[in-house]
């Protein structure tokens, strides 16, 4: 399968119109390169918003009442191209009136699956008011089980652990990062996921500075794709990286049969061994 990663430059635009003219582009880019799954990053659509806008909460609400004409531009060019699209993520107003920040798994026929972020960060929760969304889950591609880990999930390991127990052999990191630090914490922590459950885990991200938008003013980071630490892999794990900052397109070609290939007689076997749920900690001495 060849996968196509995005390094997302976040642009201004006067509309949803403007902004799907673009996103049409560089889907069509990567389709041409030959690419099959395309990840966007995290809240990368946000950039449909016509900025400025007075506060969060206006450019949230404006990103909330895009929500549909975004999921349909991305319907569009999955069919247009016959690719899968992991589409970044969008904030959703449910029902209740609360806020959720999801990714849209679009299949070329239409179809759309969602993954919720399940853990908030301080910005998010704080300062925009959005929720905690629902667990982990994998989804069924041509390609096999993967999972999606939305940024800051991908910090607390039982969540991408439990979509590689349910099948996944490959992990998609959409994430949106404003520091190195917090791009640092999601890069180590997507390289760890790798080594522990001897799969595949790639990260898309946002880059450049926006600041007529007050979610997305900077954004840092790279584009990769890590893999087990064994037998058939770098010796570092890294499968590829993009150039910091820099926007394009990142390409890998991964083959789930080698992620099956190593678990099965890897030089170790975390993924057989992992250690779900540790034995209890005595206190000794005092």
């Amino acid at each position: 399968m060849r996968l196509g990663l995005l390094q997302y430059r976040v642009g201004r635009y006067a509309g949803v119109a403007e902004w799907g003219a673009g996103f049409a582009a560089r889907i069509a880019e990567a389709a041409a390169a030959g690419a099959e799954l395309l990840v966007l990053p995290e809240y990368a659509c946000i950039d449909a918003v016509a900025a400025p806008l007075p506060d969060l909460a206006a450019e949230l609400n404006a990103a909330c009442a895009l929500h549909d004409a975004i999921l349909a531009a991305m319907q569009r060019a999955a069919a247009r191209h016959g690719v899968w699209l992991l589409g970044g993520s969008l904030p959703w107003r449910r029902v209740d009136g609360s806020v959720v920040n999801h990714a849209p798994l679009v299949a070329p026929d239409g179809r759309i699956a969602f993954q919720d972020k399940h853990c908030t960060t301080r910005f998010e929760a704080e300062l925009w008011g959005v929720s905690t969304g629902a667990a982990p889950s994998v989804f069924e591609t041509p390609w096999g089980r993967i999972g999606v880990s939305i940024c800051y999930d991908m910090e607390h390991p039982a969540l991408p652990r439990a979509q590689v127990e349910a099948g996944a052999w490959l992990i998609l990191v959409p994430t949106d990062t404003d520091t190195l630090a917090g791009f640092n914490r999601v890069r180590l922590a997507a390289r760890a996921c790798a080594m522990a459950n001897q799969c595949y885990v790639a990260v898309a991200t946002t880059v450049g500075d926006a600041p007529w938008l007050s979610a997305l003013d900077t954004n840092r980071g790279y584009a990769a794709v890590f893999g087990p630490v064994d037998r058939g892999f770098p010796d570092d794990g890294v499968i590829i990286r993009g150039e910091m900052d820099a926007p394009g397109w990142l390409y890998a070609d991964l083959d789930p049969a080698a992620i099956a290939a190593v678990r099965q007689d890897g030089a170790v076997l975390n993924h057989r061994d992992y250690a779900a749920a540790p034995p209890a900690c005595p206190v000794v001495g005092g």
